[in-house]
């Protein structure tokens, strides 16, 4: 049984057709990477498995359960937590704070989720950002802090949305291994990305949209060589 599975999964905006019929399957302990051209469904696919869209047609599944339409604090408690192309924090807040309300969405207490906070933060080295109001983090932290949220409710299934856009050469070596760090630790991952080595490096198997459609599935070996890959995405990068 897939860990995520979705059946001719298709989201219209009027006219538009942002996903076209996607059928995908995301196995348990997977680090899958998820690339395409800018409008190709990326985002929208996120969405739509995430509950913050309602598909057109087509179903999800997780864990064998469906999850269609269902809103997206349901759909996070099931399993499955994201981030945003744009970093998303409660600025007004510690980066303790900020991580404590992702715990929250489990269950625990105040007191329980700060905990599950500071052993994140830990995990993700920035034990001496906690106190720190969130507004006062570099851009590369506030997207380390989003993770960081995302990892406190607890998911089976992470999904990173651009994580590495914006960042330098150095932040973005050193997200990679958190991303690994993650990854090592149970967590199944599917992450959105345009710079070609980070996905490369990171994933073990890469899926292509392209207008909606899911083109090309497979090796980061076979997708680098595939024809159709080359022309609609690729081939524009060289």
């Amino acid at each position: 049984m897939a860990l995520l599975e979705t059946k001719s999964l298709s989201k219209h905006f009027g006219g538009v057709i942002a996903l076209d019929n996607v059928d995908l399957k995301i196995e348990k302990g997977e680090l899958v990477g998820l690339i395409g051209p800018n409008g190709s469904g990326k985002t929208t696919f996120y969405n739509c498995v995430t509950g913050f869209y309602k598909p057109t047609s087509g179903k999800v599944f997780f864990g064998g359960r469906e999850i269609t339409g269902l809103p997206s604090y349901k759909v996070c408690r099931m399993g499955i937590a994201r981030t945003f192309q744009i970093p998303r924090p409660f600025l007004g807040l510690t980066v303790l704070e900020n991580v404590a309300v992702g715990a929250l969405s489990t269950g625990l207490s105040l007191d329980e989720a700060k905990e599950k906070a500071k052993e994140i933060l830990s995990f993700l080295m920035m034990d001496k950002y906690t106190s720190l109001q969130t507004s006062k983090l570099n851009f590369a932290y506030r997207r380390r802090c989003e993770i960081a949220r995302a990892l406190a409710t607890n998911p089976n299934l992470l999904l990173l949305d651009e994580t590495f856009a914006g960042l330098n050469p150095a932040e973005i070596d050193e997200m990679v291994e958190v991303v690994k760090k993650i990854w090592e630790r149970g967590i199944t991952i599917m992450l959105t990305e345009h710079i070609m080595k980070v996905v490369m490096s990171l994933a073990e198997r890469v899926i292509v949209f392209n207008q909606g459609k899911l083109i090309a599935d497979g090796s980061p070996k076979e997708i680098a060589s595939n024809e159709e890959v080359i022309e609609a995405y690729l081939g524009r990068i060289v």
